[in-house]
């Protein structure tokens, strides 16, 4: 997305009104950020941020760049193109694997948050997990140093379905609305893991059918033996060493906007983003009103929820360099606090 879009898409003013796009407040300092997107439910808090001034009253200002999926949002930050990063935690971990000084310094999910979609063409014909056997997925696209979480997920869920993931062809795909109704109404995939609320756009829109939902707290915990810690805020070891004071900031920023959510209606937070009304705008009032429990409601860790996540990593990936590692060792609670 460009940032006049990003503007848009924010609510925010732009150069047509006679404001230059994403002028720096006086005194307040920016912070780039690579996030998943955009109109990701996963990372919303990161929008509402900006919206609700979360980020202002911590004397920062935050610069969201979006990109197609977690790997990509990773590769940014480790290319110091941004100091922070959103993306799924065992995606994450995949990075610490392969060599790469990554940290997690604040929760923002407590479940996967995916939905499977299967194109409308087959809903006669694929009526669960096994029968995807031989169809090609759609993930998001992933970057040297490991897969995505989608796909991570997506292994997990066929194997449990017994379905040994060689045996679907996966296709990278973008983490945005059009990029997914692309690739399936184009026929490029046959199911894809995909986001909300752009899955519920989908069926609405007859592109797609719901083969499996991974948002209900319940179902996470029967699916994965717990909760479990996805979406995260992310950044790199020297970074930590140097600005410490700056990753409080920004942590501070994403845990008063998880509290904010907690603390608000569907129809506050979709009032806050001001989309004009039309299928986006209802899309997340359906969602929310659904699913506003997926994030973390207090932003601070919870060891049982990185048990999960690290048992089911440890499930989908037995490289010995993943088999050494224990996610709890990348999580720095030092500003996000731990909780029950």
């Amino acid at each position: 997305m460009q940032r006049r879009q990003l503007l848009r898409y924010l609510g925010a003013p732009t150069a047509a009104a006679g404001v230059a796009p994403w002028v720096l407040a006086a005194g307040l300092q920016r912070v780039a950020i690579a996030v998943p997107g955009p109109g990701n439910l996963h990372f919303l808090p990161l929008a509402l941020a900006l919206r609700t001034g979360a980020d202002v009253a911590q004397g920062i200002q935050l610069d969201i760049r979006y990109v197609g999926g977690g790997p990509q949002a990773f590769q940014q930050m480790l290319d110091r193109n941004t100091d922070f990063s959103v993306g799924g935690l065992p995606a994450l971990g995949l990075q610490k694997a392969s060599g790469n000084p990554v940290v997690c310094v604040a929760p923002i999910t407590r479940v996967p948050a995916y939905t499977l979609l299967v194109r409308k063409q087959f809903e006669r014909t694929i009526k669960n997990i096994r029968d995807l056997s031989g169809q090609v997925l759609g993930v998001k696209g992933h970057v040297p140093g490991g897969r995505s979480t989608t796909q991570l997920i997506t292994e997990f869920v066929l194997r449990q379905a017994g379905v040994a993931p060689d045996k679907v062809n996966f296709v990278a795909v973008g983490q945005s609305f059009d990029s997914q109704h692309a690739a399936l109404a184009s026929g490029t995939v046959d199911a894809i893991m995909g986001d909300e609320p752009f899955a519920t756009r989908l069926i609405k829109e007859k592109v797609a059918f719901a083969l499996a939902d991974f948002h209900d707290l319940g179902q996470t915990r029967k699916l994965m033996g717990g909760l479990f810690l996805n979406g995260h805020l992310a950044t790199r070891d020297d970074f930590i060493a140097s600005k410490p004071d700056l990753v409080g900031k920004v942590v501070r920023t994403v845990t008063r906007t998880l509290v904010w959510i907690h603390a608000h209606s569907a129809q506050d937070i979709v009032g806050a983003l001001t989309l004009e009304d039309g299928p986006e705008r209802r899309a997340w009032l359906d969602v929310l009103a659904d699913h506003k429990n997926i994030y973390s409601p207090d932003g601070k860790f919870v060891p049982d929820e990185i048990n999960t996540t690290n048992r089911f990593l440890h499930a989908v990936e037995t490289s010995d360099a993943v088999a050494a590692l224990d996610l709890s060792s990348i999580v720095n609670s030092r500003w996000a606090g731990q909780g029950a």
